[in-house]
């Protein structure tokens, strides 16, 4: 049986640290999911002019971000790393006529590892990252997403990491006022931003979630920035469009943690 493709709001780093709501959820979505062949990940952090993919045998784990706890730098994610799988995709996107490069450098950045961490802790599945082209926009991603849907099929989980919502600025502000994860109740926009893709992908309206800059209730104020929206756009398209949502919840406010899963169950 194909895996599901997920999509999974990474939020801060230090949900990998945190015993919130959110972090408990995918401590146990791993055992929910079976062990797939490998990992295919598409993250909010790593965005390129044209497709990339993680080409290493032993991709590092990337500490990309500044300001947090000591503990965090000194977690690893070990996984290997699967170079004949990032040629297949390469070969995948060039058929559909997107030409991509194979990276044998770059690491696993934290939109990757973080959640990966908790899901399968055990680093033991080979992972290849996708990079995002933020500036050609959802329809990009959707199509992305349509060509990488044949890996479902061997075995390969695709998964998306980014945010369902995600307003630094909201943020940053609760922070300086003393906010933790989980003391401040969520806005209303953000409960009617997540509340708005919550309908539009159990009906799998893909181009709703394609238009959602003009649809969606409060989508200028819940992506400022597109990067960490559409890799939902990728895992939806992947997973054929119509998705579960397996979990919700809000860190520091506005923050939206929801998972989905595509097909829905």
């Amino acid at each position: 049986m194909s895996p599901p493709t997920l999509f999974v709001s990474h939020g801060s780093p230090t949900v990998a640290l945190d015993p919130t709501p959110a972090h408990r959820f995918l401590r146990e979505l791993g055992t929910r999911l079976g062990r797939p062949r490998a990992i295919f990940c598409v993250s909010a952090h790593w965005e390129t002019a044209r497709p990339a993919l993680t080409a290493s045998p032993r991709p590092a784990t990337l500490h990309d971000f500044h300001g947090f706890p000591e503990a965090l730098y000194r977690l690893r994610y070990p996984a290997p790393g699967a170079p004949e799988l990032a040629r297949e995709v390469a070969d995948l996107l060039a058929a559909a006529g997107l030409a991509a490069e194979l990276d044998p450098e770059r690491g696993l950045d934290h939109g990757a590892w973080v959640p990966l961490l908790l899901i399968y802790p055990q680093a033991d599945i080979p992972v290849v990252q996708l990079s995002l082209q933020t500036a050609l926009g959802p329809a990009h991603h959707r199509r992305l997403g349509e060509i990488l849907a044949p890996l479902r099929a061997r075995d390969v989980l695709i998964l998306g990491s980014g945010a369902l919502t995600h307003d630094l600025a909201d943020v940053l502000g609760r922070l300086r006022a003393g906010a933790t994860a989980t003391s401040d109740p969520p806005p209303a926009w953000a409960r009617a931003f997540a509340g708005w893709v919550r309908d539009v992908l159990a009906r799998g309206d893909l181009e709703a979630l394609v238009d959602y800059r003009r649809k969606a209730p409060g989508a200028g104020r819940a992506h400022p920035t597109e990067e960490h929206f559409l890799p939902l756009l990728v895992a939806a398209a992947a997973g054929g469009g119509r998705g579960t949502c397996l979990h919700e919840s809000f860190e520091y406010g506005s923050l939206a943690m929801s998972v989905y899963a595509f097909p829905a169950a």
